[in-house]
C-alpha cells in the first residue's frame, strides 16, 4: 500500500495570532509525532503546487476570489469574521492547501499512490461558495472534488466529513448535486448552525449529541453513511478529516478516541477499494488539542498504510 504524504512550508506560514486555535504548531504536532513513529518515512512525501485561480474558481465565484486578494494586507492581521483572520500569507498558504488536494487526486488517478493525506492548513470545509468562515479560505475537498470531474471524468465522488462541525461550506457548493454524495457526521446542536437539516437529497448528514462515545458514533455511521455509499458507488473518495471529535480536544463534547477514527478510516478505505479502484484523498480539517490532533491522525495514517492500529502508538 503506497500512501503519499503532502504538505508544503508555506502552510506554517498563516497565522492568525498567538491566542487563535488554528495554530501552525497544529502541523508541526502532526510531522513530529508521526516521524517519531517511524511513519513518515513510510509515506511517499510530497510538497503541493499552488492551486490556480482556474481550479479555485469552479467552486468559488471569480468576483469572491478577487474580493479576497483585494484585503490581503502588506503586514500584521485583517479580520474577515469573527473567527477568521488573514495575515500577508495566507492567502498562499490556503492555495497550497487546495492545491494539495489537487496533487492528491492527480496521484490517486495516475496510480502514484493507493491514496493519500494532505497535512495542510488553513482548513476548508466550512469555506461556501463565496463566504469564508470557520477559519477557512477556499474549500480544499470541494476544490478537490470539482478538479477530478474536469481532469479525470470522475462520475460520482463521495466526500466523508467526520470533523465534530458540520461541512457547511461543502454542502453549499454541492447541495442538490446527484454526482456528489456528502457524508457529514456533527455534534449538534452546534456550529456553524446552518445546513442542519436533511433538506438535500445528496447530503447524509449524522447529528451526534453532546457525549457521544465511539460506540455510538461507529453505529450511526454504519447506518446512515455505508447504505448511501454502497448506492451511490463512488469512483473517487474524498475525506475531510478533522479529528476535533477526539474526547481530549476542547472544541467539542463528542468523545472519540484514536482507535474510532483508525475505523472510520478504514471504512471509507473499504468503500473505496469496493467501487473507486481504491481511490481515496484525505485533507486535513480541524483538531485543536495538539497531543490528541497527533495521535489520532497517526492512527489514521496507520489505516491508510494498511497497518494495524496495536502498533499505533
Amino acid at each position: 500500500m503506497i500512501t503519499a504524504y503532502i504538505t508544503h512550508p508555506s502552510c506554517a506560514l498563516h497565522y492568525m495570532g498567538p491566542e487563535h486555535p488554528e495554530s501552525p504548531k497544529r502541523l508541526e504536532a502532526i510531522s513530529a509525532r508521526l516521524a517519531l513513529a517511524g511513519l513518515l518515512q513510510q509515506t511517499m512525501q510530497s510538497d503541493a503546487k499552488e492551486a490556480g485561480r482556474e481550479d479555485l474558481a469552479r467552486v468559488h465565484p471569480g468576483e469572491h476570489l478577487q474580493a479576497l486578494k483585494d484585503v490581503v494586507p502588506h503586514q500584521d492581521i485583517v479580520m474577515l469574521n469573527d473567527d477568521t483572520l488573514m495575515n500577508p500569507e495566507s492567502l498562499k498558504a490556503a492555495s497550497m492547501a487546495a492545491g494539495a488536494a489537487l496533487r492528491g487526486v492527480d496521484q490517486v488517478f495516475r496510480h502514484q499512490a493507493d491514496n493519500v493525506f494532505c497535512a495542510v492548513r488553513p482548513p476548508g470545509h466550512h469555506a461556501e461558495a463565496a463566504a469564508t468562515m470557520g477559519f477557512c479560505f477556499y474549500n480544499n475537498v470541494a476544490v478537490a472534488a470539482a478538479y477530478a470531474r474536469k481532469r479525470y471524468s470522475a462520475r460520482r465522488i463521495a466526500i466523508l466529513d467526520f470533523d465534530v462541525h458540520q461541512c457547511n461550506g461543502t454542502i453549499d457548493i454541492f447541495k442538490q448535486d446527484p454526482n456528489i454524495l456528502i457524508c457529514s457526521s456533527f455534534q449538534a446542536p452546534f456550529y456553524p448552525w446552518r445546513y442542519l437539516e436533511d433538506d438535500y437529497h445528496n447530503v447524509v448528514n449524522t447529528p451526534l449529541e453532546a457525549g457521544t462515545r465511539g460506540e455510538a458514533f461507529r453505529q450511526a455511521i454504519e447506518d446512515q453513511w455505508l447504505p448511501a455509499l454502497h448506492a451511490f458507488k463512488p469512483d473517487l473518495v474524498l475525506l475531510s478529516s478533522g479529528f476535533d471529535a477526539h474526547r481530549d480536544d476542547p472544541m467539542s463534547n463528542i468523545e472519540l478516541e484514536d482507535e474510532d477514527f483508525y475505523w472510520v478510516t478504514r471504512l471509507a478505505l473499504e468503500i473505496a477499494t469496493l467501487y473507486a479502484d481504491g481511490r481515496l484523498v484525505s485533507v486535513l480539517e480541524g483538531g485543536y488539542h495538539l497531543d490528541s490532533l497527533a495521535s489520532a491522525t497517526l492512527a489514521h495514517v496507520k489505516a491508510l498504510l494498511g497497518l494495524p492500529f496495536a502498533d499505533a502508538a
